[in-house]
C-alpha cells in the first residue's frame, strides 16, 4: 500500500506518548532528505511540555491541536550553525542575504515534509501548521531563536486519535506542463477545479458565507490581501532583526 496516496492530515491525537527513542529516530532517518551544498541548513526544536506548547499556540491561533498533540516540532531555517563553523575555522561567512535565507528555507521544509512521511509510515499522525510564517516573531521570541535563525514550519505530532476523510486534491494535468509553461486558459480553469468545485463541502462553504463562488472564499475570507500585506510587513521585519538583510 502507498502510503503516501493515503496519508490524511491528524488534528486529534491519543494520549498515548511518542517515545523519545522513535522520535530521534525519525528525526535521524529525514537526515537523509536532499540539502542544498549538504549542509543542512534546518534545525528543530521540540515541544512537549505543557507550558511549551501554550506559550507557542497564540501564535497558530491557539489551533486546539497545538496544546492537545504529544509533540511540536518548529523547523527552522538556520545558517547560524554553518556561520559559526566558518568563524570557528578561519573562514569568513556572508549568510546574513536574502539567498541565503531562500536556501535555509528550502533546506528546511525539504525536511519537515521527508520527516512527515516518515512519521506517517510508522503510524504517527501529522498536522503542518501554514501559520508559521504568519506571526513569526511570536515564535522567535517564544522559542529564543539566535541570529540567522527562523521559523519555516511547524509539525503537529501523535498517534491519532481520529480517521478523517483525504483533502481533496487537483488532477495531475492541472500541474503538469511539459517542455515549457503552458498558461491558464477559462477552459482550463473551469476543468482543473470543476472537481472541487463540485464537492458538497464546497458548496456549503460558499452557501454559508453568502459569497458568489469557492474562489471567493479564499480571496475574501481565508488569504485577504489585507491580511497577507500586513502579515508579509511582519515577516520582512521579522527576518531583518534575525539579521537576513536585503
Amino acid at each position: 500500500m502507498n502510503s503516501i496516496k493515503n496519508r490524511r492530515t491528524i488534528r486529534k491525537y491519543s494520549d498515548k506518548e511518542v517515545s523519545e527513542k522513535l522520535l530521534n529516530t525519525l528525526l535521524e532517518e529525514a537526515e537523509r532528505t536532499p540539502t542544498m551544498g549538504n549542509l543542512q541548513l534546518y534545525s528543530v526544536v521540540i515541544t512537549r511540555s505543557e507550558e511549551g506548547k501554550k506559550a507557542l499556540a497564540p501564535a497558530h491561533f491557539n489551533q486546539p491541536m497545538v496544546t492537545e498533540a504529544p509533540v511540536v516540532l518548529t523547523i527552522c531555517a538556520d545558517f547560524r550553525r554553518t556561520s559559526i563553523w566558518a568563524e570557528n575555522r578561519n573562514a569568513v561567512p556572508g549568510y546574513d542575504n536574502f539567498l541565503s535565507f531562500i536556501n535555509a528555507s528550502s533546506d528546511a521544509l525539504l525536511y519537515t515534509q521527508t520527516f512527515c512521511n516518515l512519521a506517517e509510515e510508522a503510524g504517527l499522525g501529522t498536522c503542518f501548521l501554514g501559520t508559521t510564517v504568519y506571526m513569526p516573531q511570536m515564535i522567535i521570541d517564544t522559542l529564543k531563536l539566535p541570529k540567522l535563525v527562523f521559523p519555516i514550519s511547524t509539525i503537529t505530532l501523535g498517534w491519532p486519535a481520529e480517521d478523517p476523510s483525504q483533502s481533496d486534491r487537483l488532477p495531475l494535468r492541472a500541474i503538469i506542463h511539459h517542455e515549457h509553461f503552458e498558461d491558464y486558459t477559462p477552459a482550463k480553469i473551469d476543468d482543473f477545479y470543476a472537481g472541487k468545485e463540485a464537492l458538497e463541502e464546497s458548496k456549503h462553504f460558499v452557501e454559508i458565507n453568502q459569497k458568489e463562488t469557492l474562489a471567493q472564499i479564499f480571496t475574501d475570507i481565508r488569504y485577504t490581501k489585507k491580511d497577507n500585506e500586513a502579515m508579509t510587513q511582519g515577516i520582512i521585519e521579522a527576518l531583518k532583526k534575525q539579521g537576513f538583510n536585503f
